[in-house]
């Protein structure tokens, strides 16, 4: 009971206050550490000028950063807008930014420059509207069901399959004696 009221009295309203905040500022500094988590992985990008002369890849984890490291290397004085090389997409968000894949190519332009489409690359819509000549299916069934006889009870069945339009596998299943068998 002494060793008690020993301890208790050592508990000092200011010794609390202290322990308490260095309590709160160690759990506060884990919890930031544990929430933003690992530092994000630099992405490979592939940045290229307006006019498609110059191409340069850039390693970068924001779009901050990617920015800074555009005008560095392109000698852009000034970058007017980041785009998709392929459609002119704008790329002006982080949350959008961090969405791209890797290795995706993108396009700086200068204050007064606009996005034009590759000369060598079809448009959006002839893409679309292009269809394939040939279609090849991945994998066609053929039942065939059919009675040598007209008497037989079920008569047979022919099963072929057909792969990617080149490759054929046929299987004939043949009952004569079913009628034998079910008396």
């Amino acid at each position: 009971m002494d060793y008690a009221m020993k301890s208790l009295s050592l508990l000092t309203p200011s010794s609390l206050s202290k322990c308490v905040t260095a309590s709160v500022s160690a759990s506060a500094s884990m919890t930031q550490q544990l929430l933003s988590g690992r530092a994000p992985r630099p992405k490979p990008f592939r940045v290229t000028n307006a006019d498609r002369s110059v191409k340069k890849g850039i390693m970068a984890d924001t779009l901050e950063d990617l920015m800074n490291k555009v005008s560095d290397s392109l000698s852009v004085q000034c970058v007017g807008a980041l785009v998709l090389d392929e459609d002119g997409t704008g790329v002006d968000t982080e949350e959008f930014f961090q969405t791209l894949p890797d290795n995706t190519v993108l396009m700086v332009l200068e204050k007064g420059q606009k996005w034009t489409p590759h000369a060598n690359s079809p448009s959006r819509d002839q893409l679309s509207e292009r269809r394939p000549l040939h279609r090849t299916d991945v994998a066609k069934l053929t039942f065939d069901l059919y009675k040598n006889n007209p008497k037989d009870f079920i008569g047979c069945l022919n099963v072929k399959a057909t792969l990617y339009g080149v490759y054929s596998v046929s299987y004939d299943l043949r009952c004569y004696a079913a009628k034998n068998m079910l008396k």
